[in-house]
């Protein structure tokens, strides 16, 4: 996943979308903020890029709308952009600094995939038999 889709999912997924509590969330809203408005300036505010990231911060628990976003990122050519990345990865960097924000973004597409995060376990059994 690129680093501006991980960004909008990091931040919604956190919940930084609603506001910030205290100083050290602000920060995190402040950048996340940051990172779309280069994103509106960049496709527009009507872009399908606005459009794919207020549908997700409308609905984070939707699974094809977090897809959307990675869609039109990749098809708009957005990691292509050194400040579009650079804001991204800034954005990054603080929501990991942040221990009351940490998150984990994972994305699996495919068949038979088992995704286990912070010390979780995961398995995936195919065909398998009791003898």
């Amino acid at each position: 996943m690129d680093p501006i889709s991980a960004a909008i999912i990091a931040a919604v997924t956190a919940g930084l979308v609603k506001g910030a509590g205290d100083v050290s969330q602000k920060v995190l809203v402040d950048a996340y903020e940051a990172l779309k408005g280069l994103l509106t300036r960049r496709f527009g505010d009507r872009s399908e890029v606005a459009q794919a990231v207020q549908g997700f911060e409308a609905r984070p628990e939707s699974v094809a709308r977090k897809e959307l976003v990675v869609e039109e990122m990749r098809r708009s050519g957005a990691e292509q952009d050194p400040e579009l990345l650079r804001a991204a990865r800034d954005f990054l960097a603080r929501l990991q600094e942040n221990p009351g924000t940490r998150s984990s973004v994972q994305q699996a597409i495919g068949s038979y995939i088992a995704q286990a995060d912070r010390h979780s376990h995961a398995e995936v059994n195919v065909n398998t038999r009791d003898k």
